[in-house]
């Protein structure tokens, strides 16, 4: 609203309209237009000192007194002409007809401008919540642009009515967001953030809703969103995710992967404000300790046992898997369904056997101090009473969590180590098989950027997906089986590029992920076939330690036909890639005999001989040595090769 620096530009305006009404007193030519001037800015000086005792919108406010300054300039101008005193001054002044017409209807503008103004603060701060501001009519000053006068007018509602008045308001301008992306960056410019974030933190849950809505809608280009983030959209959206209702903290996740979506940079300042700390929470809810079969590994036979191998070398991750801490917080455990929840057996037992060991319900294990607490929970959220939300909530606050932490992770090597740390990997996992299709989808494309990042950091890909991790072969499980499931949806592609990223992370002896990903190969969407000739590039790659183990793989399961077809007879968005799939094959087992069964060389020959392969720089890199080294091992006939 306006403040009193801005109030201060309303001393001029005031002053001269004074001004116009005693010099038109004194005019001795056009008298009887001097007079209706004079009646104009009387009126309107009037008006203007009501402006000066009210609560204005500021945006609106400033525009309206330009305006009228220049109006009441105009008037000034003419009244001093028609005030000349001298024959030969009154004889030489000259003042055309029009000029009074124009500067009447320009001083009626700025007086149904200011009128308007009025009337919209006054019906925005109505607390009986009538419809009385819907017949307030377009202003002057939004004739050009009727659209701005819509906004100004939910704008000032958030600025000074009730809870009612400013949740409808904040409905508005979802619609008028989601029209296009002007009307966006319109409500940014006119002081439309600040307003939708107090009312995101003291409005009821529905007004709660749209502003959540608004703002999310808002953050659709780098320069919104940086704006977003320096009003304190982080600080507000971290407070409703610790401890706002259920329906508007999964509305502010999904807002939360809007701004990151649209503008990554803003990613740390949310992993600053504790926003993926929080999230991870909320994804944990109800998900890892309803599914324990994750949590003991294989060779322990009781949950006692669980506990002391927690003391061995892999105690870090068990503790972790548990959902017992929050590695990269270090913080203090509390149970993840609050004192009204019934508390997991595995949490109870090792939380019994710790304080059993250390007599004082306190124990240091590898650096970790886990201390147990009855309420609250790992993530730091008010998770009291959660367990009694509706199915269709939970779900949906699952799904924006897991979408929010996909673009939070999106190319960002500190938060995905943070996620990685947590237990939300385990959580992702379980999701992917027990979730609803939107917590499927959104927790696929979050592990797929989490595997990317892990192909690049090596030190990530240590720590996150080591062999040994009971939580890595969770995740490898649930990715394996969409892919061999083979069912061509939403989730198959984010799971092929998932394992292709994560082949490094595999042993020569972990053969069950190459066939699936070779039978891919025979399927009839363009997308699968490029990303599973991608896939097993990574496996196959020289880059890759175990590149011999994995070609063998692929040519034992039958790749060596399939891949040849693509290179003939695919798509070109399908044929570079699985060329660049076959050179590696061939260089690294030229001697095999199902290369020459499958015609490979011949194959590589026609390549060498088509534009647009070998103008692909890696082509162009493997394809003469790949075909130099077939040539080598099977130009004679009758040879005995790998098999």
């Amino acid at each position: 609203m306006m403040e009193v620096g801005t109030k201060a530009i309303l001393a001029k305006p005031i002053q001269l309209a004074d001004q116009v009404a005693k010099w038109a007193d004194e005019a001795h030519t056009f008298r009887q237009e001097c007079l209706e001037l004079k009646s104009k800015t009387e009126r309107l000086a009037g008006l203007l000192r009501q402006a000066a005792r009210a609560e204005l919108y500021e945006r609106p406010a400033r525009r309206i007194m330009d305006d009228t300054e220049q109006a009441l300039d105009k008037a000034l101008s003419l009244v001093a002409k028609c005030r000349a005193h001298g024959l030969v001054k009154r004889v030489f002044t000259i003042i055309p007809t029009t000029a009074f017409k124009k500067t009447t209807v320009s001083l009626d503008n700025s007086i149904g401008d200011l009128s308007w103004l009025l009337r919209v603060s006054s019906s925005s701060s109505n607390d009986d919540g009538d419809d009385d501001d819907v017949h307030l009519g377009l202003p002057p000053i939004a004739q050009n642009e009727p659209i701005l006068f819509f906004i100004w007018m939910e704008i000032a509602k958030l600025h000074t009515g009730n809870l009612d008045t400013r949740s409808d308001a904040a409905a508005t301008l979802v619609s008028l967001a989601r029209d296009n992306d002007r009307n966006g960056k319109l409500i940014i410019e006119e002081d439309g953030v600040g307003p939708l974030l107090r009312l995101l933190k003291e409005g009821r849950v529905e007004g709660q809703d749209n502003a959540a809505h608004a703002l999310g809608l808002l953050g659709r280009d780098p320069e919104s969103v940086e704006q977003m983030v320096i009003a304190g959209a982080c600080s507000v959206f971290t407070k409703i995710l610790k401890e706002g209702p259920m329906r508007v903290q999964a509305r502010v996740a999904w807002a939360v992967a809007e701004l990151a979506e649209h503008h990554p940079k803003c990613q740390d300042v949310f992993a600053q404000n504790n926003v993926v700390r929080l999230l991870v929470g909320h994804l944990a809810f109800e998900t890892v300790q309803e599914h324990s079969k994750y949590l003991i590994p294989s060779k322990v036979t009781s949950i006692h046992s669980a506990v002391l191998a927690s003391n061995s070398n892999q105690s870090n991750e068990l503790v972790n898997v548990v959902g017992s801490v929050d590695v990269s917080e270090q913080s203090q455990v509390k149970h993840p369904l609050g004192k009204n929840g019934k508390k997991n057996q595995m949490h109870a037992v090792i939380q019994s056997t710790i304080a059993a060991r250390s007599g004082n319900n306190k124990t240091q294990s590898n650096g970790l101090v886990v201390r147990h607490q009855h309420q609250g929970s790992l993530s730091g959220a008010n998770l009291k009473g959660r367990e009694f939300e509706d199915p269709d909530t939970k779900a949906w606050m699952k799904a924006m969590a897991a979408r929010a932490l996909w673009h939070l992770a999106k190319g960002n090597a500190a938060i995905c180590k943070n996620i990685t740390e947590s237990k939300a990997l385990l959580c992702f996992a379980v999701l992917l098989e027990k979730g609803t299709e939107e917590v499927k989808y959104n927790s696929a494309m979050a592990l797929m950027e989490i595997s990317r990042m892990a192909e690049q950091d090596a030190e990530l890909r240590r720590s996150a997906f080591k062999p040994t991790s009971t939580t890595a072969r969770a995740v490898v499980d649930q990715l394996l089986r969409v892919v061999e499931k083979a069912e061509f949806d939403e989730l198959l592609v984010p799971c092929i590029i998932s394992l292709g990223c994560l082949s490094r992370t595999f042993r020569a002896t972990e053969t069950r992920i190459i066939g699936p990903l070779v039978k891919l190969l025979d399927e009839r969407e363009e997308v699968v076939l490029k990303e599973a000739a991608i896939a097993l590039t990574k496996f196959a790659c020289t880059e890759n330690y175990l590149h011999l183990d994995h070609s063998k793989a692929i040519i034992d399961a039958g790749g060596a036909k399939h891949i040849v077809q693509l290179v003939y007879f695919g798509d070109q968005t399908v044929q570079i890639p699985a060329l660049i799939l076959l050179c590696y094959i061939a260089h690294h087992v030229p001697e095999s005999e199902f290369l020459a069964q499958a015609e490979v060389l011949p194959v590589l020959e026609w390549a060498s001989k088509q534009g647009f392969m070998v103008q692909d720089p890696i082509v162009d890199s493997l394809l003469p040595d790949a075909k130099a080294r077939l040539e080598l091992f099977q130009s004679r006939g009758g040879f005995r090769g790998y098999h």
